[in-house]
């Protein structure tokens, strides 16, 4: 099985792969398998080197919880904005403080689409590969788009004067956050799938098992 390694142990290891045969070392040095394991298994800025999908999934959940949790009170303009401000900042990780990873759904997310783009350009790369880095992407890409208007509704919350104003962008924040995990049906076929304006993290989350089982990771 492949395995990313992003610690000091790393060359050690490399070194023991090399020794163990040419099969080992070639899966070991395979760039595609590599930019793969960014994504899914570790990556070398993220919280305690996870990997961008998973800090994407980890930061989109905090968001959620948030925002559902400023939509319980549509009366309590205060206790909306808190909220929304944690919500904030689970996504992009651009506010002091707060109940998040501090990395943001923003930059993982960006960091998804970038690396199976990677993948899918490198010379190891499979039909296997390019396929589903293709639908990882898109879904990737709509959780960006997502981010922004998520901060859109976050700053007509952080404008308001009043309760009345101020909760109607909270559900609507609510509505996109949770469209961060879920995707939404865009066109009305009763399905959610990768295509643009669709998917979300967890279908992202999907593909990327299908290509992992395809390279047999």
């Amino acid at each position: 099985m492949f395995t990313i390694i992003t610690r000091p142990a790393a060359t050690a290891a490399l070194l023991g792969a090399i020794a163990l045969g040419g099969a080992t070392a070639a899966q070991a040095q395979n760039v595609a398998h590599a930019h793969m394991g960014h994504v899914s298994e570790a990556w070398n800025d993220t919280p305690d080197g996870m990997g961008l999908l998973p800090t994407a999934i980890a930061e989109a959940e905090i968001a959620v919880f948030h925002a559902t949790l400023a939509a319980k009170q549509p009366d309590n303009l205060d206790w909306m904005k808190t909220h929304s401000l944690h919500v904030l900042h689970a996504i992009t990780a651009s506010t002091d403080g707060g109940p998040c990873l501090g990395y943001g759904v923003l930059k993982a997310a960006s960091g998804v689409a970038k690396h199976i783009g990677f993948a899918a350009e490198a010379d190891e790369a499979t039909d296997n590969i390019t396929l589903h880095a293709t639908h990882i992407a898109s879904s990737a890409n709509n959780t960006v788009a997502r981010v922004a208007e998520i901060a859109g509704y976050i700053h007509q919350i952080q404008a308001a004067g009043s309760a009345s104003a101020a909760a109607p962008a909270v559900q609507q924040m609510l509505r996109h956050a949770t469209q961060l995990l879920e995707g939404r049906d865009a066109n009305g076929d009763g399905s959610v799938t990768w295509h643009k304006g669709e998917g979300g993290l967890l279908d992202t989350q999907k593909h990327m098992g299908f290509m992992r089982d395809g390279e047999g990771l």
